[in-house]
């Protein structure tokens, strides 16, 4: 009797470390092995689809969705984009530091939480997540961001982002968006146009590419101007076009 219940006893305490060292497993694979397979992968290879782009879908809202290389998306959505989303997106490893310590102090002040969410950010996000929100999503999203920016060089990113961002009523990427928008390829978007789809990214869904408001107007006249600087300044140094 005292041999049974010692030998149920071990039993029955070598279980918490089962479970503990499968949840480890699990994690590990979820947040280190299939997120570096897939970065592997997609260096090289063009992503066909993405969590939002299901969703979207899935929602009846259609997912148009083309993949343009580098090369055969226009230099001016590069510039209005890099002004327009991060102007440090060739100086940062994933986070822009500066960015985010103005937005909270600004916070701090009584001004409204805006976002500060770097390209790399944002292409991470894109890439393996759901929308959402919540502060564990941001934890992961700033985890696969490191990952990013590890094994791809910041160009792969910005291609990337360019081919999965949403821009508007299920038109991902600068290829779908450019033919929805304008009835053109990416690669032959002008400098107004390509600053028009930059200043409509943070509300695609609202504001308009096509036929802009004011505020889009007065956004994509100013991101036009800028846009030389983005030049002038090697604010595009690490793109190698």
């Amino acid at each position: 009797m005292t041999r049974f219940g010692l030998g149920t006893s071990r039993r029955t305490g070598r279980t918490p470390m089962r479970w503990m060292r499968r949840i480890a497993l699990i994690v590990f694979v979820l947040l280190v092995a299939l997120p570096v397979l897939a970065l592997l992968l997609f260096r090289f290879l063009a992503v066909p689809a993405t969590p939002q782009m299901i969703l979207s879908w899935a929602e009846g809202k259609g997912a148009h969705h083309d993949w343009e290389g580098w090369d055969d998306i226009s230099p001016y959505l590069s510039r209005a984009v890099i002004e327009s989303e991060d102007q440090n997106f060739c100086s940062h490893r994933g986070f822009d530091w500066g960015s985010i310590n103005k937005a909270v102090r600004a916070y701090d002040e009584g001004a409204r939480l805006r976002g500060a969410s770097t390209i790399s950010q944002q292409t991470a996000r894109s890439l393996f997540l759901p929308p959402s929100r919540s502060w564990i999503r941001k934890g992961v999203e700033a985890w696969l961001t490191v990952l990013m920016e590890t094994f791809w060089p910041k160009q792969r990113i910005l291609t990337v982002y360019l081919n999965i961002v949403d821009w508007g009523h299920g038109n991902f990427g600068a290829e779908a968006a450019s033919r929805a928008y304008f009835h053109k390829s990416a690669d032959s978007l002008t400098v107004s146009q390509a600053a028009r789809l930059a200043a409509i990214l943070p509300d695609p869904d609202d504001w308009r590419a096509q036929h802009p408001g004011p505020y889009v107007k007065h956004r994509s006249t100013t991101l036009v101007s800028r846009m030389a600087e983005v030049r002038r300044d090697n604010l595009e140094s690490c793109l190698r076009r």
